[in-house]
């Protein structure tokens, strides 16, 4: 029984690595061809205006500046802890 299913694997092992194995190694099939209508100057000043409008800063790095309000923390606290208190706020295993 071990040797039908060692001489198995090692069939399966050598079909698999000359699958693997099967393409060129040159890449030909990338390389594609393609005509352009314009000239490089254009293509230059193009990229050019981009490096220039673009931002380095992250996206989403930027924090809000607070919002103005009239509550005080103090009081939003307890309105949340008795909100939780009395089964508004769902908690644990229980939320959403």
């Amino acid at each position: 029984m071990n040797a039908k299913f060692l001489l198995a694997a090692v069939a399966f092992a050598a079909a698999a690595s000359g699958a693997a194995r099967a393409d060129e190694a040159d890449a030909s099939q990338f390389a594609i061809k393609f005509e352009g209508n314009r000239t490089r100057a254009e293509v230059m000043a193009e990229a050019s205006k981009v490096a220039a409008t673009r931002s380095t800063e992250p996206a989403g790095s930027r924090v809000l500046a607070p919002m103005k309000t009239s509550l005080e923390a103090g009081t939003v606290r307890a309105e949340a802890i008795q909100a939780l208190r009395l089964g508004k706020i769902p908690s644990g295993e229980a939320s959403f």
